[in-house]
């Protein structure tokens, strides 16, 4: 039983959950009800379902180039041998029936959305349709899962029909989401060029890829200031600094200076990138309690002051790392895709 449960911790991946959740809390948020703990639990019982779902999907469809990008990775339960591929399978099988199970319990919407994600997500990763392997496409389709399905059950678990606005600021955190996952394809892309999965980095290289995620922040960013109610200064200024921070990242990576310094940097714009996101949440949920303007300036500047602080000292230490090996690497353009990578031992 213990053995289980780790490995649905493992496959689950803590900091995805709490990615996810963040998204979900926001939908919850934006329907007006942020702060309904007990829908909140069911919404994210769902997500975890469907996030077990597609990792071990994923999982099993990428084994092999997983032993090649992130070998003695704990998280990687079939690369290290902790689980066999049978393991995988139940476990997926349970966080799908999981998921179906309690978004039963949500609107009808909900289970809609619960479906055409677990479907989505497992066209992504598996023969015969694997989109993984479809360059952009799969650029834009994995944001569709991991964005669209938590924000969707979190708006779909108020109420039946979204509003104009709801779908704005989806729209809006979509294409920032864009901009974030093409940046996690230089972890991957030996393994990538290695077998042939024509992500846009292998296809484009290092300077497009930047130039286009730097594009998606910014419209993800003003969409979603857009359509956020009332947006007050303080919030304005709060995520103008924080995508200033992420583009001024963003154009350092565009300088291939080593495997280990793009990870400090991708790490640093991640948290920027979640933490742009609690903003928001934040400011939802303190418009809906109708805070005063005082302390709401407070709340968002301390924020804003912790975000600037923890994105300083990743993009200077860089992420506490379970590999027991690494290998990663850079493209600086298309005629380098699986050439020249160093291998950090």
């Amino acid at each position: 039983m213990i053995r289980r449960l780790r490995l649905l911790v493992l496959v689950a991946r803590p900091a995805v959950v709490m990615l996810l959740g963040l998204f979900a809390a926001t939908g919850l948020a934006q329907a007006g009800h942020g702060e309904d703990r007990l829908l909140l639990v069911r919404v994210l019982a769902v997500v975890a379902g469907f996030l077990i779902f597609s990792v071990a999907c994923n999982d099993l469809a990428d084994e092999a180039i997983d032993r090649v990008n992130l070998p003695g990775d704990v998280r990687r339960p079939l690369v290290t041998g902790a689980a066999s591929r049978r393991d995988l399978v139940v476990t997926g099988v349970v966080g799908a029936a999981g998921a179906l199970a309690v978004s039963a319990t949500l609107r009808w919407p909900a289970v809609v959305v619960t479906v055409a994600g677990l479907a989505l997500s497992a066209g992504y990763s598996l023969r015969p349709v694997r989109l993984a392997e479809r360059g952009a496409v799969a650029s834009l389709m994995l944001p569709a899962c991991y964005v669209a399905v938590p924000y969707l059950l979190g708006v779909f678990a108020v109420r039946e029909v979204p509003r104009p606005d709801d779908l704005l600021l989806l729209a809006g955190l979509y294409a920032g989401f864009v901009g974030r996952i093409l940046l996690k394809d230089f972890r991957d892309v030996r393994g990538d060029a290695m077998f042939g999965k024509r992500t846009f980095l292998v296809r484009h290289g290092r300077g497009w890829t930047c130039v286009f995620s730097a594009c998606c922040w910014t419209a993800g960013t003003a969409l979603i200031l857009a359509a956020t109610r009332r947006p007050a200064g303080a919030l304005l200024a709060a995520e103008a600094v924080c995508l200033a921070v992420a583009l001024g990242l963003i154009r350092a990576l565009a300088a291939d200076r080593g495997v280990r310094r793009d990870e400090r940097l991708i790490s640093a714009i991640a948290v920027i990138g979640r933490s742009m996101i609690l903003l928001l949440l934040g400011h939802l949920s303190m418009v809906h309690a109708r805070v005063p303007a005082a302390p709401y300036d407070v709340v968002i500047g301390a924020l804003t002051a912790i975000v600037l602080a923890q994105a300083t000292v990743m993009a200077r230490r860089g992420p506490v790392t379970r590999l027991t090996a690494a290998g990663a690497g850079a493209i600086p353009d298309r005629r380098s895709a699986g050439r020249g990578v160093r291998v950090v031992r």
